[in-house]
């Protein structure tokens, strides 16, 4: 892990790379069509970007600063447009996103977080998951 990167950044940074990777999961083999036509896929992209998007706003504005190449507000827009105005989601964006975008965050992500940060203290702020 680099130097840089605090371990409660690496939490959320770590989460937000198993949620990205999931997405990428999901969707691979998939066609816009049947993402559009299969609803457990689309909430389950859905709430994968979610958990990317409450990772942007969780991480430190140090790491935020300290790694401009992640598209930190893009994310954290797309989970508030998906907790709060949920009714106005747009299938072809989020496949965008998801076959995109999400691949070129895993790649900005992945040299922060090459293996998985010590889960022994839950980080402040929330972070739940062990």
């Amino acid at each position: 892990m680099p130097p840089h990167i605090r371990p409660r950044d690496a939490k959320f940074l770590w989460d937000m790379l198993e949620a990205a990777r999931e997405v990428q999961g999901f969707v691979a083999g998939r066609t816009f069509e049947e993402y559009v036509t299969d609803a457990m896929l689309r909430r389950a992209v859905e709430r994968s970007i979610s958990v990317i998007g409450e990772g942007t706003r969780r991480v430190s504005k140090a790491c935020r600063n300290s790694n401009p190449g992640v598209p930190w507000e893009k994310f954290r827009r797309q989970r508030n447009l998906l907790a709060h105005e949920y009714a106005e989601i747009d299938d072809a964006i989020m496949w965008r996103i998801a076959t995109v975008h999400v691949p070129r965050l895993i790649e900005k992500l992945r040299p922060l977080v090459p293996r998985p940060p010590d889960r022994q203290a839950p980080a402040q702020g929330g972070d739940r998951r062990q």
